[in-house]
């Protein structure tokens, strides 16, 4: 028979257990660290990480971290070390190897190679007098007695503890790399953050014929035809150089009708706002997001050096983008 009470206790007690190994990392990180990290920042190659088992899984995700902020990193499997993929590890790079215990026989089986190569060797153990810890260039103490298991035996505490030291290791560097959100996005061109951050105004705007253009004079009633046809909800009105005088949008044409305007003989220049709100092509998409919400508006212009539109969009097309 299931006991609530059980499984809420054994949840809150792991959960105590691994927070309080978090918590002793801060204590932990020292001159080593430190040091690695310099290691890392002026290293020529690659960060190599490396782990067996659950070691393994945090050592793969601590790679994509890296990988992810400005470090190039992978994860080289210990026991594929052996048979081929030590290959993969050139003299430039530096090595991170995690094992708990430090004597993850896989990775001191090819400890050897690692220092007759010449490779810094940075370790993340919980044992400081351990093979790994003793041979390592740089150690970095994770210092867990206890696994969260009450068996003492799942690596539960312990890999908690790797993976928020890796973490800390790569987004040191960032900072020091002075790492910036663009070149975040560079690194992750396919998701919602890379189109935010790297969608310009020019990948979105309506260009050439698509843009909403009539001449200064024309008719209101040909005005719509206008803004009908090209579904912008706009249009831009243009002096007979081209150059942009102003813009007419659906909230203008429900301002003129609460006004006193004869529809059939009025000039698209009566009704227009003179003051468009305009941004550069090559500006990023969500600050023309930012410009609109600021605004108050649906629609923006982009013109060129002489003030003739080059481009025309709205809020739905950048939804469309992805960038809302």
């Amino acid at each position: 028979m299931c006991n609530n009470n059980l499984f809420l206790t054994s949840a809150r007690n792991t959960i105590a257990l691994e927070a309080q190994a978090v918590d002793n990392l801060a204590s932990l990180v020292d001159d080593n660290f430190a040091q690695a990290c310099a290691a890392i920042l002026s290293g020529k190659g690659r960060v190599i990480v490396m782990g067996m088992g659950k070691s393994g899984h945090i050592g793969n995700k601590i790679a994509a971290t890296l990988a992810s902020t400005g470090t190039p990193a992978f994860f080289v499997h210990p026991a594929e070390a052996s048979h081929g993929d030590m290959g993969m590890i050139t003299r430039d790079d530096i090595v991170l190897a995690l094992s708990n215990s430090g004597e993850s026989l896989e990775i001191k089986t090819i400890l050897p190679l690692i220092k007759r190569m010449g490779i810094v060797l940075i370790s993340i153990t919980s044992k400081p007098n351990s093979t790994l810890a003793t041979l390592a260039n740089f150690h970095l103490n994770t210092g867990v007695d206890q696994e969260a298991c009450p068996l003492n035996l799942a690596p539960t505490s312990s890999t908690t503890a790797q993976l928020v030291m890796g973490d800390a290791l790569a987004l040191a560097v960032l900072e020091a790399k002075g790492f910036n959100a663009e070149d975040f996005a560079f690194s992750h061109p396919g998701g919602k953050l890379g189109r935010k951050l790297l969608l310009k105004v020019a990948d979105v705007m309506h260009c050439d014929a698509a843009i909403p253009i009539v001449p200064s004079g024309t008719l209101l009633t040909q005005a719509l035809i206008e803004i009908t046809q090209k579904r912008l909800g706009m249009t831009t009105i243009v002096d007979d150089q081209g150059r942009l005088l102003g813009i007419f949008t659906d909230g203008d044409l429900r301002r003129a009708l609460d006004g006193d305007i004869d529809f059939k003989s009025a000039t698209i220049d009566s009704v227009m706002t003179t003051s468009a709100t305009l941004i550069e092509a090559n500006s990023l998409a969500a600050e023309a997001v930012l410009l609109m919400q600021t605004k108050g508006i649906s629609q923006l212009v982009i013109t060129d050096s002489e003030q003739r539109p080059i481009g025309a969009l709205n809020m739905q097309d950048l939804l469309i983008a992805g960038v809302l």
